[in-house]
């Protein structure tokens, strides 16, 4: 893809550290592409990585998980959006356990990840850990990403109830992170609507979003104080930028314990997809000019035989008919069977393997992927695009 100065997505991203007094270790990346040079339909990529460590280097961590999935996705074509993912984070992943296992005051940094990237007027999104993201739409919010936090786990085995969450002593426990000796398990669902099944979170993955529709990256600094209805009213003002000035200052009138980060954007009008124009004849035209070519055929052969009535001696109905003489009918050559060794014995199919239904991955397992893939009419495969380095920033 080519890397844009500009995105066609109006965004805002801030970052700030709270009011514990430690430093900021939350490091976003907004990028805007274009798929080719052939192809104008735009592309935005944002990245939320939320370092953990504190002492240990947790914002190198951050710093290395967005370099790295954004430099993945910027020598892309585009066309994979999931496969390209997925490999962006896995890199990431392995260059930051590499950072803990050479210099012994990184060992135990590491650092969530969410990912929303557009393509056109179509969203992707992947996470690991409990850094969230939003879709909000009219006068509703929705937490898209899923928290890979203990709390959940325990909410959702009804260990728990939403009542004792507040205050329990496991709260910012997380159960997903880059920075493991193993790839940890991608979260690719995308909640759309409430008690839809994991596979069909799963397949909401290129949903096309509205015009108007806003996306919302956040670290837990900000949702750990400020609820879903606070979000959702202070985007309610009309000034993006004043709204997410309000919720930093609202976090940090709460106390203000962790690094506040947000990066929002609208999805504009006419951001669909641009597909090639092919040029086409109207069928009407084709079947007008086919019958066209029939007819005149028709009317050339029947010239044709009239002046010429002997040439195929259709017409000569003085010929004496041609004798024909009745041959016996052949029979077929006697059948063999075969004996012994030349006796053909058909084996039993194997039996297919015992499928087990679905088992449960533990905390830092990969799992496969199914690649999905963006239509190649709407997406024709981009030329090859030459990558622009990115440098993350860091906001105190």
């Amino acid at each position: 893809m080519i890397r844009k100065p500009q995105s066609r997505y109006p965004v805002v991203a801030k970052s700030h550290p709270g009011m514990s007094g430690k430093k900021n270790e939350d490091r976003f990346g907004v990028t805007a592409f274009q798929i080719s040079k052939k192809n104008p339909t735009p592309v935005l990529l944002a990245v939320l990585c939320d370092g953990v460590g504190g002492h240990k280097a947790g914002e190198i961590a951050a710093e290395l998980g967005v370099n790295l999935i954004t430099q993945t996705v910027s020598e892309s074509t585009g066309q994979y959006p999931l496969q390209i993912l997925k490999e962006g984070i896995e890199k990431a992943n392995n260059a930051i356990y590499q950072e803990t296992q050479k210099d012994n005051g990184k060992q135990g940094m590491a650092t969530t990840v969410a990912i929303a990237w557009m393509v056109g007027h179509r969203l992707f999104t992947a996470s690991v850990g409990d850094s969230r993201i939003y879709l909000i739409r009219g006068d509703q919010i929705r937490q898209l990403s899923i928290d890979h936090t203990w709390i959940q786990e325990a909410l959702d085995n009804n260990l728990l109830t939403p009542d004792q969450v507040e205050g329990h002593p496991h709260r910012h426990v997380i159960r997903r992170y880059l920075g493991g000796p193993t790839p940890p398990e991608i979260d690719f669902r995308m909640q759309m609507i409430n008690g839809e099944t994991e596979q069909h979170a799963y397949k909401n993955q290129g949903v096309p979003l509205q015009t108007g529709d806003r996306l919302l990256l956040t670290s837990d600094g900000l949702t750990d104080l400020v609820s879903d209805e606070e979000i959702l009213e202070a985007f309610k003002v009309g000034d993006e930028n004043l709204a997410v000035d309000n919720l930093i200052d609202l976090a940090n009138e709460r106390g203000g314990h962790d690094n506040i980060t947000i990066v929002t954007f609208v999805v504009p009008d006419g951001i669909q997809a641009v597909t090639r124009k092919r040029s086409f004849v109207p069928l009407g035209c084709v079947l007008a000019a086919l019958a066209a070519l029939v007819i005149a055929g028709i009317v050339i052969g029947y010239i044709w035989l009239d002046r010429n009535p002997g040439s195929l001696n259709l017409f000569n109905r003085n010929e004496p008919p041609a004798q024909v003489t009745l041959n016996p009918m052949m029979t077929s050559a006697p059948r063999t069977t075969a004996t012994g060794n030349d006796a053909f014995s058909p084996q039993a199919s194997p039996a297919p393997e015992d499928l087990n239904g679905p088992k449960l991955v533990p905390t830092q397992t990969s799992q496969a992927l199914q690649s999905e893939s963006i239509n190649s009419d709407a997406y024709p495969p981009p030329e090859e695009a030459v990558l622009t380095p990115v440098t993350p920033q860091a906001y105190p």
